[in-house]
C-alpha cells in the first residue's frame, strides 16, 4: 500500500492570526500600552505589518508549488492543456444586396468577450431557409380519413379506403435557440424518409416570377454550406490496427434538388403525378451522422433551381412532392426545395440542419508578439504571454531579416547547427540530408518555448530579434449556449451571425496535483496504453470530457457474439460512462462526440497492434417490487422513499460519495465504482439492502424480473457482456405489488395499415 506525502505548507497563518498574535504579545513586551482599539496608531501599524507579512507568507507557500512544477518538467510529464471549444455558426444576409457574399476562413466571431474563428470559407447566400419534415398522423377519426379519402379518390381510381392513404402534417424542425435539448427528427420515422429545406425569397426581395428569377440567378453556381447536427442515441467507436483513417467517413445522406423538364411539368406514372429529383455531389469532411459537420453543395445553374409549374392545388404535398405549406404567402416565396434522404441502411437522426453554416473553434489570435532577444546560450527558454497555447498555431521568426523556425515535438530529432559528417559511413558513401536545425518545442499549458543546445537544434543567435504569432484558447469558458455568438468585428454590412446550437468540447487545463498522480505510470510506460491500469488512467485524462467510469475488458471483442473476455487476442474493449448525462440521468450514455474525443486522445498512445473498441453500457430493464413493514411510529412515506433510494443507489451504474438517509457506506460495497459488470441482480441481496435502512422492521419477499416474461419472477437476473441494470423499483408498505402491475404491461400495438399515398392534412384553425 502506497501513500503520497501532502505538499508542505510553510506557514498557514492568516492576516487575522498575525494581528491577534501581535496584540497578545503587547502586555508581555510593553505593559504600558493599554489602548488596543483599532483607532490607536500602534494598532494601525500592527495591521499594516500583518498585511505585509501575510503577502510574504503567501509567496513562501508558493515555493513547493514551483518545485513540483519543476519536478514534473524535469521528468518530462506533460500537463494536459486546456481544450478549446468547437461549434457551428450560421450567417444571414436579410437586408443586403441580392447577391452572394463570400467570407473567407479564419473570420473572428464573438460570444460576448469569448472569440471564435471560422474553419471554412463560405458563400453567404441571399436567401432564407425553413426546414420541414412530414410527420405521420395516427389514430385519426374515421370521419377525417373518409373525408380525405373522398378528396383524393382520383389517386386510387376506386372507392376511398383508409389503407391507401398516408395522412401527414408538415412539421418544422426549427426550435427556439434557447430550447435545449430540442426534439430533432428520425428520418426513418417520417412519411417519406426525408428532410426538406425550403430556400425562400427574403422579405425585402418581394414576390413574383421576376423576384424568383433574380434569386435563382444569384444562387446559380454558388456553394451552399449546409450544417447538420445529428442525434447520437447508440454511438460506438473503433480503433483498428490501421488507425481511424481506415473508417468510412463518407456521407450516408443523399442531397437532391427537383429535376424539372423544359416545359416545367411533372412526370406521371399510373395516371399519378410523379416528381423527379437530381442528386448533388456533396463535399464532406466528416460523416455528419456521426458528428456535427458541414456539407458543401455546389448549386447548378438557374435552370436547375426551378420548380414544377403545373402542380394542381389538390396535388401540393401529395406523394413524393415537397411538403405542403399552409401559409400561402410563405409558399409563394419558395425558390426551390433541397431534399435530404438517408442512404439504404443508414440510421439518420438529426437535431438541427441549416444553411450558410460553418464550424468554428474557440481561439484568440496574437500577431507579432515581441519576445526577449536571443542569448546564444544552449536550451534558451521563452514564455508566451497568453495561455493555453494551441500548439499547431505557433509560428516564430528569428533574426533580421527574419527566418521562419518550425515547431517539432522532440528536440532530440532536430539537426545540428554545424553539419557533422557521419563517420560510420565509408568515405565514398553519400551523406544523409541533415535534419532541420531551426526548430523549437512549445509547452501548450505553460506557453514556454524551448530552443536547442546546438547539438540538437539551433541556438537563437545573441541579440537576435524573436517574434511570435499564435492562438490561445479559453478552456471551459468557450462552452456557450445557443445564440450566444452574435457579433463579429469584420462582417460586411447587413450580415448577421449566430450559433443555432451550443458549443462543445471546452475543458480546463490539468492541475499540478492531477499531473503528479500520473508520474509513476508515465515513468513505467511513457504515456503508452500497455496495462489495464494505463487504459483506466489515460482515458480519465481525456481533455474536454468528464469520464465517470471506465471498465477495461482485455481480449474482448463486443462484435463477436457470443464472446467472453479472453476470446479475442489483441482486442481491448472500453465501456465508458460519462459522469453526467442530462438526457438520461438514470442511465447515462456516452454520445458520439464523447467517444470521438476519447478516440482522438488514446489513438497515438495505444500499441500499434491493439484493436480498441469504445462502447457505452447496454442497460437491461429490470423490475423490482418490494414490500416492507415499518417500525412503529415511523413515517411510512419517509421509510418508503429511503428504501427506494437505497435500492437505486445499490444498483446505480455510477458510484456516489453520499448515500440516502438511514444508510451507511458499509451497505454499499461498490459505492465508488457503480454496479459491477457481470454481477447478477439477486433478490436476496436486495432484501438485505432494504432491511438495513433505518425504520424498516421487516422486508417481505423481494420480487425481481427482467423483460416481460412472468416466468422470471424472483429469479436472479444474469448480466453479460456490457450489460448494466436499469431498474424500476416499486416500494410499498405491506405485500409487494405483482410485477405485471409494476411493469404496466399493455397489449401489443396493432401494426399500422399499409399506406400508399402520402396526403397533407390542413390543420384546423379558428
Amino acid at each position: 500500500m502506497s501513500s503520497t506525502a501532502p505538499a508542505p505548507v510553510l506557514d498557514a497563518r492568516s492576516y487575522q492570526d498575525l494581528v491577534d498574535e501581535a496584540l497578545a504579545r503587547i502586555p508581555i513586551h510593553n505593559p504600558e500600552w493599554t489602548n488596543f482599539n483599532r483607532s490607536d496608531p500602534g494598532v494601525t501599524l500592527i495591521e499594516l505589518f500583518a498585511f505585509l507579512t501575510e503577502s510574504l507568507l503567501y509567496r513562501a507557500n508558493q515555493i513547493p508549488e514551483r518545485n513540483r512544477r519543476a519536478f514534473l518538467s524535469l521528468l518530462g510529464v506533460p500537463l494536459q492543456p486546456a481544450a478549446s471549444a468547437r461549434g457551428i455558426v450560421t450567417f444571414s444576409n436579410d437586408s443586403g444586396a441580392q447577391s452572394a457574399i463570400t467570407l473567407h476562413s479564419d473570420l473572428e466571431v464573438r460570444a460576448g468577450q469569448v472569440p471564435f474563428r471560422t474553419e471554412l470559407g463560405l458563400d453567404v447566400l441571399p436567401v432564407e431557409a425553413r426546414v420541414y419534415y412530414k410527420r405521420l398522423l395516427v389514430d385519426q377519426p374515421q370521419q377525417l380519413v373518409d373525408y380525405y379519402g373522398a378528396l383524393y379518390a382520383s389517386y386510387k381510381g376506386s372507392n376511398p379506403d383508409a389503407a391507401t392513404l398516408q395522412l401527414y402534417e408538415t412539421v418544422s424542425l426549427a426550435a427556439p435557440p434557447t430550447q435545449q435539448p430540442a426534439a430533432g427528427v428520425d428520418l426513418s420515422a417520417t412519411v417519406d424518409g426525408s428532410l426538406w429545406i425550403a430556400l425562400l425569397l427574403r422579405r425585402v426581395d418581394g414576390t413574383g416570377d421576376a423576384a424568383l428569377d433574380a434569386a435563382r440567378a444569384a444562387l446559380a453556381g454558388k456553394t451552399l454550406n449546409l450544417g447538420i447536427v445529428p442525434i447520437l442515441d447508440d454511438p460506438d467507436a473503433l480503433l483498428s490496427p490501421l488507425g481511424r483513417s481506415a473508417q468510412d467517413t463518407k456521407s450516408r445522406l443523399d442531397y437532391l434538388l427537383p429535376q424539372v423538364s423544359d416545359s416545367g411539368s411533372l412526370g406521371s406514372a399510373a395516371d399519378r403525378p410523379v416528381a423527379k429529383y437530381r442528386s448533388l455531389d456533396p463535399d464532406v469532411g466528416v460523416n455528419v451522422l456521426d458528428e456535427p459537420g458541414i456539407v458543401q453543395l455546389a448549386l447548378p445553374d438557374e435552370r436547375g433551381l426551378t420548380l414544377w409549374q403545373d402542380i394542381d392545388p389538390l396535388e401540393a404535398g401529395v406523394g413524393n412532392l415537397p411538403p405542403a405549406l399552409e401559409d400561402t404567402k410563405l409558399a409563394a416565396r419558395v425558390i426551390t426545395w433541397l431534399r435530404i434522404q438517408a442512404t439504404s441502411g443508414a440510421q439518420a437522426k438529426l437535431l438541427w440542419a441549416g444553411i450558410n453554416a460553418v464550424t468554428v473553434s474557440q481561439q484568440a489570435r496574437v500577431v507579432n508578439e515581441v519576445l526577449p532577444n536571443g542569448t546564444g546560450t544552449p536550451d534558451q527558454t521563452l514564455r508566451l504571454a497568453h495561455t493555453p497555447v494551441l500548439p499547431d498555431t505557433v509560428s516564430l521568426r528569428v533574426g533580421a531579416p527574419p527566418t521562419q523556425w518550425t515547431r517539432i515535438d522532440d528536440l532530440y530529432t532536430a539537426g545540428t547547427e554545424v553539419p557533422v559528417p557521419d563517420l560510420r559511413l565509408s568515405p565514398g558513401a553519400p551523406q544523409p540530408a541533415p535534419a532541420d536545425a531551426n526548430v523549437f518545442v512549445v509547452d501548450p499549458a505553460s506557453g514556454i518555448v524551448r530552443f536547442g543546445d546546438g547539438l540538437h537544434g539551433r541556438r537563437p543567435p545573441a541579440n537576435a530579434l524573436i517574434r511570435a504569432d499564435y492562438a490561445y484558447g479559453s478552456g471551459r469558458a468557450g462552452n456557450v449556449g445557443a445564440a450566444a455568438i452574435a457579433t463579429a468585428p469584420a462582417l460586411p454590412a447587413g450580415v448577421k451571425v449566430t450559433n443555432p446550437v451550443r458549443t462543445w468540447g471546452g475543458a480546463e487545463a490539468e492541475t499540478v496535483s492531477e499531473g503528479e498522480k500520473q508520474i509513476a505510470r508515465f515513468l513505467r510506460h511513457r504515456d503508452r496504453l500497455v496495462s489495464t491500469e494505463d487504459f483506466d488512467t489515460i482515458v480519465r485524462r481525456t481533455p474536454g470530457v468528464d469520464v465517470g467510469r471506465v471498465d477495461v475488458i482485455p481480449a474482448f471483442n463486443p462484435e463477436l457474439a457470443p464472446s467472453s473476455p479472453g476470446d479475442a487476442a489483441g482486442a481491448v474493449t472500453l465501456m465508458l460512462i460519462p459522469r453526467a448525462d442530462p438526457l438520461h440521468p438514470d442511465a447515462p450514455q456516452p454520445d458520439q462526440p464523447f467517444l470521438d474525443a476519447v478516440c482522438d486522445y488514446i489513438d497515438p498512445r495505444r500499441l500499434v497492434t491493439t484493436e480498441v473498441f469504445l462502447r457505452g453500457p447496454k442497460y437491461k430493464a429490470i423490475w423490482v417490487s418490494v414490500g416492507f413493514d415499518p417500525v412503529a411510529g415511523r413515517s411510512i412515506a419517509e421509510v418508503r422513499d429511503a428504501v427506494k433510494a437505497a435500492l437505486l443507489r445499490f444498483l446505480a451504474p455510477l458510484g456516489s460519495e453520499t448515500g440516502p438517509p438511514g444508510t451507511s457506506e458499509a451497505d454499499f460495497p461498490h459505492a465508488a465504482t457503480g454496479w459491477p459488470r457481470l454481477k447478477p441482480v439477486v433478490p436476496l441481496e436486495l432484501l438485505a439492502v432494504a432491511s438495513r435502512v433505518s425504520g424498516v422492521d421487516l422486508v417481505r419477499p423481494v420480487v425481481v424480473a427482467a423483460g416481460a416474461d412472468p416466468g422470471s419472477d424472483s429469479d436472479p437476473v444474469p448480466m453479460s457482456g456490457l450489460e448494466l441494470p436499469l431498474v424500476t423499483v416499486s416500494v410499498v408498505a405491506g405485500d409487494p405489488l405483482p410485477l405485471d402491475q409494476v411493469r404496466g404491461l399493455a397489449p401489443p400495438a396493432q401494426p399500422q395499415p399499409k399506406t400508399l399515398v402520402p396526403v397533407p392534412v390542413v390543420p384546423e384553425t379558428c
